[in-house]
């Protein structure tokens, strides 16, 4: 068993810049950034390295005391992350003075057995820091500018000296995708999966902005699981948050072995499911589709939707369905074998002697039709890669048609079980490759 990687959480009041040195800390730009209080909502786990150790960082909401219900929920969320934590780092605006959002964090703080680092952001020339700032009791202030860089490397060296001894080698494990349409129940699904409140749940589509990865275990085998923002349609992507929490969806599944598509059978299948799937699919990754509120649905609206399983989701007729409730977890025992199944399948190889005695066969029953005034002349066929399977044709002579890939996918899935993966199948000729 490896060991855990410290963590530190980074909290704070909203829009003090918390999200911008997670970022820093981090590199590159994983978590939404906009100049706006509560873009992020959710906690979220990402690993970064300094001075050779290895560690997770937290980026956590913005933590309000009072407000509505989402404002409660987001503010729980950071004293989970808190109370988790092996380093708390306290992100105040030092342009801006203590406010009185800053003392209650703090005082919440001082109520925990955990190391706290008091982080005053937005500090471009020291001439700009706030002496009050030790007002708050949290000890000397580390003065940065997350935006610019300047300080953090201090930061980070306060920050490890104070993690406890314990690295670990992290696990690659395999990566499971939640996405779907916005409020169809992902973060529901998630929560039920992990077993505790992890990510926020709201009646309000697009609470969830950033991909948040946890790690679970579905049948007793563990996984990184991914919870992402809901997939709009481009015109509906008015906001720049919006729009950079669906890019990273996307780029989220492009990562990912198995795509759980969450659908809302209330409503049925929808056009913008129907793209999902075919991101999912386009992707390469494995995919599951989860008709989720199923235990809502009267005999006539289920046959419905099963009726629109065919008609609309049709070309990915490979991915294997399950009814669920997220909410009350029905049937979601099931999910674990259905998930390990489609891996198997995902790195599952024909080899090279038995597939080519399938493919003339295949092509003496059926020959590829006349293109052109030419008819291809397939010579044989390799499986080059697995995750997905890709199977590379070679032929000579006329083009070989998309209908017939589509032929020769449907013959390889007829004789060996590639449930929940795409397959790829390609032609080369004389050394190019084309579709």
């Amino acid at each position: 068993m490896s060991e855990r990687l410290g963590v530190v959480a980074v909290v704070g009041r909203p829009n003090v810049g918390k999200s911008t040195l997670v970022n820093r800390i981090v590199g590159g730009r994983p978590a939404v950034v906009e100049e706006r209080p509560g873009v992020t909502r959710d906690r979220r786990e990402l690993e970064a390295e300094w001075d050779g150790r290895r560690f997770l960082v937290v980026d956590t909401g913005g933590w309000e005391m009072g407000g509505d219900d989402l404002t409660e929920e987001v503010r729980r969320q950071a004293e989970v992350a808190v109370d988790t934590a092996d380093v708390v780092l306290l992100v105040v605006d030092a342009t801006t003075g203590i406010t009185e959002e800053d003392a209650q964090v703090a005082e919440v703080l001082r109520g925990r057995d955990v190391p706290v680092v008091l982080v005053a952001n937005k500090v471009d020339h020291p001439a700009r820091s706030e002496p009050d700032l030790w007002k708050l009791g949290m000890g000397e202030p580390v003065e940065v500018s997350a935006l610019h860089g300047r300080g953090v490397s201090d930061l980070l060296d306060r920050t490890v000296a104070l993690l406890p001894e314990s690295p670990r080698i992290p696990e690659e494990l395999p990566r499971l995708t939640i996405v779907g349409r916005p409020n169809v129940g992902k973060s529901t699904l998630l929560n039920r999966l992990v077993g505790e409140d992890r990510v926020i749940v709201s009646p309000r589509p697009g609470t969830t902005r950033d991909p948040i990865d946890i790690r679970v275990e579905l049948g007793g085998r563990p996984y990184l699981l991914v919870d992402t923002a809901g997939i709009r349609r481009r015109s509906r992507i008015g906001e720049d948050a919006d729009y950079f929490a669906v890019l990273r969806a996307r780029q989220a599944v492009e990562g990912s072995d198995v795509a759980l598509l969450v659908v809302d059978a209330s409503e049925g299948i929808t056009h913008q499911d129907q793209r999902i799937a075919a991101e999912v699919a386009e992707a390469g990754a494995g995919l599951v589709v989860l008709l989720n509120k199923w235990d809502l649905l009267d005999e006539e609206a289920r046959l419905r939707v099963e009726s629109g399983l065919s008609d609309r989701l049709g070309f990915v007729g490979w991915a294997p369905v399950l009814r669920v409730s997220a909410l009350t977890g029905s049937r979601l025992h099931r999910l674990g074998d259905l998930v390990s199944s489609v891996l198997e399948a995902r790195s599952r190889r024909i080899p090279t002697g038995v597939l080519n005695r399938m493919v003339r066969g295949w092509v003496d029953a059926h020959p590829p039709p006349v293109r052109k005034g030419r008819r291809p002349s397939i010579h044989y066929m390799v499986q080059a890669d697995v995750a997905p399977p890709t199977f590379v044709v070679f032929a000579s002579g006329g083009p070989v048609g998309e209908d017939y890939l589509r032929y020769l996918e449907n013959r390889i899935r007829q004789v060996e079980d590639f449930t929940g993966t795409p397959i790829r199948v390609i032609t080369r000729r004389k050394g190019r490759r084309s579709a």
